[in-house]
């Protein structure tokens, strides 16, 4: 299903051939459809080889983020992170740089996988927190390691405060869209951040997480790899169960100003994916609506 305007077709046949062409030594291996994002289709190669494609070109920039930054992070980080095996180039078939990684093994962050959802927030914290304390070698916020989660909420109000309006239509029935629009006021009216900037990951959901018995394994997709400030790195736990989250806060020591800022983040990426794919994506609009529900109940709680 296509998720973005000028999406560029991608099937079996495509990554054979980009494979025969680029990388003929593993174009007889297996090969299996492994899922699809936002950003990437995914496809199985082997038993230890992923295979991903992006769906636009404008997301082709993420993958080259990786290609460079990946070697660089990955050794400096204790939990383990997808490993670039092949910087693919536009063929004829498919136009678009593309990847391959060595293959992670690791399951869904789901209920039945996690035994203790504390120890899951603190090994979660334990690995912003290394990554946050790497050495920006150089690096600054501009160009491709530039991603509005990392800037200012105040530059993203005009267009989430009409995502809002848009949940009002959609979801206001089943949401109190009026106390997400009032916990999003409140933040911005909070001082900016004063910290340095810091690597930030971007995009800590739970599908971009791995689970191998009952821990965290891995940290995967580092399409939205950027240089910012770090309160938007923390909105993905109200994706996690409260036990997790707390624990997490607690772990990083995060103050009540950079927490209201990291709820706002939350809120941003819950109504702008209910608001962009409402019509293409529904399991994705079903977690954002899943996140935005934590939230309003995280809130009443306090």
């Amino acid at each position: 299903m296509s998720l973005h305007e000028n999406e560029v077709p991608v099937d079996e046949e495509i990554v054979r051939s980009v494979l025969r062409e680029q990388c003929p030594q593993w174009q007889r291996l297996p090969l299996s459809f492994a899922g699809a994002g936002t950003d990437n289709t995914m496809y199985r190669l082997g038993d230890d080889l992923l295979v991903r494609l992006p769906r636009t070109a404008e997301k082709a920039g993420s993958l080259r983020k990786e290609q460079e930054w990946l070697p660089r992070l990955a050794p400096l980080l204790t939990c383990p992170v997808p490993a670039p095996r092949h910087a693919g180039t536009p063929t004829a078939a498919f136009p678009l740089p593309w990847s391959v990684y060595r293959w992670i093994d690791g399951g869904e962050v789901r209920s039945d996988a996690v035994g203790d959802w504390a120890a899951f927030g603190t090994d979660l914290a334990a690995f912003v927190r290394e990554l946050h304390d790497i050495d920006l070698m150089g690096a600054t916020r501009q160009g491709d390691l530039s991603w509005y989660r990392g800037g200012s909420l105040r530059d993203c109000d005009e267009w989430i405060s009409r995502c809002l309006e848009d949940c009002r239509a959609t979801v206001g029935g089943e949401l109190d869209v009026d106390a997400l629009h009032r916990l999003w006021r409140a933040a911005l009216a909070l001082p900016e951040p004063a910290g340095p900037h810091v690597w930030l990951h971007g995009d800590l959901r739970p599908a971009n997480l791995l689970v191998r018995d009952g821990r965290l394994c891995a940290v995967i997709d580092f399409g939205a790899l950027s240089i910012g400030l770090p309160d938007a790195e923390h909105a993905a736990v109200w994706d996690l169960p409260a036990p997790a989250r707390h624990a997490y806060r607690d772990a990083l020591k995060v103050d009540d100003a950079t927490w209201a800022r990291a709820r706002a983040w939350a809120i941003a990426v819950g109504v702008s994916g209910v608001s962009y794919y409402w019509h293409t994506y529904p399991e994705f609009v079903a977690e954002c609506r899943a996140r935005l529900r934590a939230i309003l109940a995280d809130s009443a709680d306090h």
